[in-house]
C-alpha cells in the first residue's frame, strides 16, 4: 500500500468529501481533534472497515501531542501507586511501539536513578524496577531492553560524571523508550489517509448536528477559505484533550466527568551542559524530575500545576524555570542557569476530575462515555497508552453502529515510516552513497521519516538543490522542509518550524534565522506569494518573541498575557 502524502490537494478532496456526506450517504464514524488519541481513533475506525472522518481545528498535535516529555514508558510511579494495571498496559504497549508500530520513532533510551539513602532505598528501587521489567518480560513486552542493574557512587559517576559525588550513595540503571511525539502524531494521521480516512487540519468543529437527542454529524468551518459545511456521521468522538469540557459544551449536556488541565514545561539545553551517557531520572518532592538525551540535547522535565486559562498557548513563568533548574542543579557538578536553556515549552496534561470522590482518583487513567446518543467522548490517559484509548473509542462506537464491526487491528498495524525499517536501516550505507550524503546525514532522516526517506531523496534527485542544509537550521535538509508542506499537511511556518522539524526548541534563536528560508522553500506548494510569506515569518517572529517575554514573567497570569501578544496566524 502506497503512503498517501498529505499534500494541500489530499486536504482539500478530504473536505470535499466530508462535505459531502449527508443522512443518506453519512460516515461510519467522525473525529473531532488531531492529537495523538484523536489520530489514533481514525486510524482504529478506518482499519475495522468503518468510513471514516477526522478534522482538526488547527495543526495535528498542535496542543498537548507535540509538548510532552517525550517519553514512552510504563510509568515507574505508578507503581508506587499500586497502579498494577496501568504499568503492564503501558509496558505492553511500550514494546509493541519499539518492535512493530514505529520503530523508527521510539526508541530506547537509559536512565540513571541516583540513590540518596543508605541501607533501605535500594532494596525498595530494586523491588520496584525488579517488578518493572517482569512485566514487560513476562508479557512478551520487554522488546530486548536490558535488565536493570545497580551500580556503586563510583560506577555511577563513570556513567554520569555530571552529577556531585555527595549527592548520591549509589545508583540503579534500567531502560525505558522515547518518541518525537508530534512526528509520531502526524503519522498516525498520514496512516490513517493512507488506509482510508478523510483527514483535514485547520478545520474546526463549530457545532452538533442534531435529530432530537441524537448527535447526527457536526458543523464545520474551513479556517482556511472560512466555508461552513456539515459533515453527517452515524457516531461522533470527541477526543479534543483539554478542549473536552468546551466540545461537550456544543451539545449542552452536562458532562459525566470533567477535565482539568495540568500544565508540564521542559527546558531544552545543549547537550554538552550535562556531561552524561544516560538519561537521568530524580525524585522531587512532589513527583519525579527526567533528564532525557535528545539529539545534540537534554531535555528537563517536567512541572505539574493547575492552569485555567489560555488552552492553545500555554506558557511557562520565570518560576517554572527556576523550579526545574534548581532541582536538577541539587544534583549536577556544574550549575545550569537561564543562560543555558536553549528553549523552553509548555503543554497541558488532560487530567480527569469527576464529580465524586472515586472519579476525581481516576488522573492518568482514561474514561470513555456515551454523553448522547451518536455523540462518544474518550479523554484523560497518558501518551504511552494512546493506542488502548484509541481502541476502546471505537469499541464504543462500534457498539452503537450495531452489527459485525470487526475488533481492533492496530496492535498489528505498522505506521507508514515503518514498513520494512530494519532492512532500510540496515541498507543505510548504500542509500547514502546513492544519495551523495553522508551516513550520519541519511541516519538522522530515517530516525525522523523511516522507510519514507525514500521520498525525501526523491525531492532531491528532482531537485538537487535541497540536498543543502536549511540556512538557520543545519541539521535538517531543504527537502525536508519542503516535503513537510507537500507530504506531511504542514499549512504554515510555525507547522514546519514547531512540529515537523523541533526547530523551535533545538536552535538558539528559535528558528527565527531559519524561519524566511523555511518560508522561502515551502511557498511554492501552499501557493503563497510574497506579501504571504512576510506574514508567515512576521507571524512566527512574534510567537518566538511573546513566548521569550511570557518566561520572563513571575506568575501564570502574566506569562499568559504576554504569550497572548501574538496572536494566532489566520487560516
Amino acid at each position: 500500500m502506497n503512503p498517501l502524502p498529505l499534500s494541500p490537494a489530499a486536504r482539500t478532496a478530504a473536505i470535499a468529501h466530508l462535505a459531502s456526506s449527508s443522512e443518506h450517504t453519512e460516515l461510519d464514524v467522525l473525529v473531532i481533534g488531531g492529537g495523538v488519541v484523536g489520530t489514533g481513533s481514525a486510524l482504529d475506525a478506518v482499519t475495522r472497515g468503518l468510513t471514516t472522518g477526522l478534522i482538526e481545528a488547527r495543526d495535528f498535535a498542535s496542543g498537548t501531542s507535540s509538548r510532552s516529555s517525550k517519553l514512552i514508558h510504563g510509568g515507574l510511579r505508578y507503581l508506587e501507586m499500586f497502579d498494577f494495571r496501568l504499568v503492564a498496559e503501558a509496558l505492553q504497549e511500550r514494546g509493541l511501539l519499539l518492535t512493530r508500530l514505529a520503530p523508527h520513532l521510539v526508541r530506547p533510551v537509559p536512565f540513571l536513578y541516583p540513590l540518596t539513602h543508605l541501607v533501605w532505598e535500594r532494596p525498595y528501587v530494586e523491588a520496584g524496577l525488579t517488578l518493572y521489567d517482569s512485566m514487560a518480560r513476562v508479557s512478551g513486552a520487554s522488546a530486548g531492553l536490558p535488565w536493570h542493574k545497580h551500580l556503586t557512587r563510583r560506577g555511577a559517576l563513570k556513567v554520569a560524571p555530571a552529577l556531585k559525588k555527595s549527592a548520591l550513595t549509589g545508583a540503579v540503571q534500567y531502560y525505558d523508550a522515547k518518541v518525537d511525539d508530534a512526528r509520531h502524531t502526524m503519522e498516525l494521521a498520514r496512516t490513517a489517509a493512507t488506509y482510508g480516512a478523510h483527514v483535514a487540519t485547520r478545520v474546526a468543529a463549530v457545532g452538533f448536528i442534531r435529530q432530537g437527542e441524537r448527535v447526527t454529524g457536526v458543523r464545520a468551518v474551513d479556517k482556511v477559505t472560512g466555508r461552513e459545511f456539515e459533515i453527517h456521521a452515524r457516531q461522533v468522538v470527541n477526543a479534543t484533550g483539554v478542549w473536552t469540557d468546551e466540545t461537550q459544551a456544543m451539545i449542552g449536556e452536562r458532562g459525566q466527568f470533567h477535565v482539568r488541565a495540568s500544565k508540564g514545561i521542559h527546558l531544552v539545553v545543549p547537550r554538552d551542559r550535562i556531561h552524561s551517557t544516560s538519561g537521568i531520572i530524580l525524585r522531587t518532592e512532589k513527583s519525579v524530575l527526567f533528564v532525557i538525551p535528545w539529539g545534540r540535547h537534554w531535555i528537563i522535565g517536567t512541572t505539574d500545576t493547575d492552569w485555567s486559562l489560555d488552552k492553545a498557548h500555554p506558557a511557562a513563568t520565570s518560576a517554572d524555570i527556576d523550579y526545574l533548574l534548581d532541582h536538577v542543579n541539587g544534583f549536577l557538578t556544574t550549575r545550569l542557569t537561564h543562560a543555558d536553556v536553549e528553549g523552553v515549552y509548555a503543554g497541558l496534561r488532560p487530567l480527569l476530575a469527576g464529580e465524586s470522590d472515586e472519579t476525581s482518583k481516576l488522573s492518568r487513567e482514561h474514561v470513555v462515555a456515551h454523553p448522547a446518543p451518536g455523540l462518544v467522548v474518550v479523554a484523560g490517559g497518558k501518551y504511552t497508552t494512546y493506542r488502548i484509548m484509541a481502541r476502546d473509542a471505537i469499541d464504543e462506537a462500534s457498539r452503537a453502529l450495531g452489527g459485525s464491526v470487526p475488533d481492533s487491528t492496530t496492535q498489528d498495524i505498522p505506521m507508514v515510516g515503518a514498513v520494512g525499517y530494519q532492512a532500510v536501516w540496515n541498507g543505510r550505507s548504500a542509500m547514502a552513497r546513492q544519495a551523495g550524503l553522508h551516513v550520519e546525514r541519511v541516519e538522522k532522516m530515517l530516525l525522523r521519516h523511516g522507510v519514507l526517506t525514500s521520498e525525501v531523496l526523491e525531492l532531491i534527485r528532482e531537485r538537487p538543490e535541497l540536498r543543502e542544509p536549511l540556512p538557520g537550521g543545519e541539521d535538517y535538509l531543504k527537502a525536508e522542509i519542503v516535503y513537510a508542506a507537500s507530504h506531511e499537511g504542514a499549512l504554515h511556518l510555525d507547522d514546519v518550524l514547531a512540529r515537523r522539524t523541533r526547530l523551535s526548541i533545538e536552535t538558539w534563536d528559535r528558528a527565527v534565522g531559519a524561519s524566511r528560508a523555511a518560508a522561502e522553500l515551502v511557498a511554492p506548494i501552499l501557493g503563497w506569494d510574497a506579501a504571504t510569506i512576510d506574514n508567515e515569518v512576521e507571524h512566527y517572529q512574534q510567537r518566538v518573541e511573546a513566548e521569550r517575554v511570557s518566561q520572563t514573567m513571575p506568575d501564570d497570569w502574566s506569562a499568559d498575557e504576554a504569550r497572548l501578544q501574538a496572536p494566532d496566524i489566520n487560516g
